[in-house]
């Protein structure tokens, strides 16, 4: 698969639930949103980035900082906390046409953006045997369901953690799908996705404060690193 366009989309509302305005507030010195920003403007795949957004310090920071990133006002009528993100989704690809969609969040600051390329590159490589992609993080420790039981394990077999077969944590990193696929499905998901495995140093999710705790001490010691001569 050879596609002539890439089209990043990156949805933000201005209402947060646990972390009241999380997709602005400074994170590391800069507002959260402008750290994703910053790394797919870094990945040479991606044709265009798209901000989806009813927020208006966004959309101004939007326009003042990244001016070549369009901005889609959210509609009235998808700017529930209930409604779908794939429903989100379907408006965007409506209104900027591409070969292929990536999506990520805000709240996913320590992407790489060789992280995202290699992501790209994996699903061109086994595109049609694999029709989309998501990022997973690996998962090895002993893990139980509400009633009880393993799910993973056998506790009469104490195995090390490390030697426990893999589960796989859909962390909502990168998701990269055809609009064909997400109309047809009304899921960024197509029948036969491909995981794609990103480091737990980068695959950080902000969807607590404990998180945005972390995730800002995680991004100060990156800066810190990178600045050293």
């Amino acid at each position: 698969m050879k596609p002539e366009t890439i089209v990043a989309l990156v949805p933000m509302r201005h209402h947060s639930q646990r972390v009241p305005g999380k997709n602005y507030r400074p994170l590391a010195g800069k507002p959260l949103f402008h750290h994703i920003l910053h790394t797919l403007q870094q990945c040479r795949e991606i044709s265009r980035i798209v901000v989806d957004t009813d927020s208006p310090p966004i959309m101004e920071d939007c326009r003042r900082f990244f001016p070549d990133v369009l901005v889609i006002d959210r509609p009235v009528h998808l700017r529930a906390d209930a409604i779908p993100m794939n429903e989100i989704l379907l408006y965007d690809c409506a209104q900027v046409e591409a070969d292929l969609y990536l999506q990520t969040h805000s709240t996913n600051p320590l992407l790489q953006p060789d992280t995202i390329s290699r992501a790209i590159h994996m699903l061109l490589d086994s595109y049609p045997a694999h029709d989309s992609l998501f990022g997973v993080t690996r998962l090895q420790t002993r893990l139980w369901d509400a009633l009880t039981r393993p799910i993973n394990h056998n506790p009469a077999i104490l195995l090390q953690t490390q030697d426990l077969p893999p589960i796989y944590e859909e962390n909502s990193c990168i998701y990269i799908f055809t609009r064909q696929n997400l109309e047809r499905r009304r899921n960024r998901l197509g029948e036969r996705p491909l995981m794609f495995e990103i480091d737990r140093a980068e695959a950080w999710d902000i969807d607590e404060e404990l998180d945005f705790e972390i995730v800002d001490v995680l991004m100060r010691k990156r800066i810190k690193d990178t600045d050293k001569p």
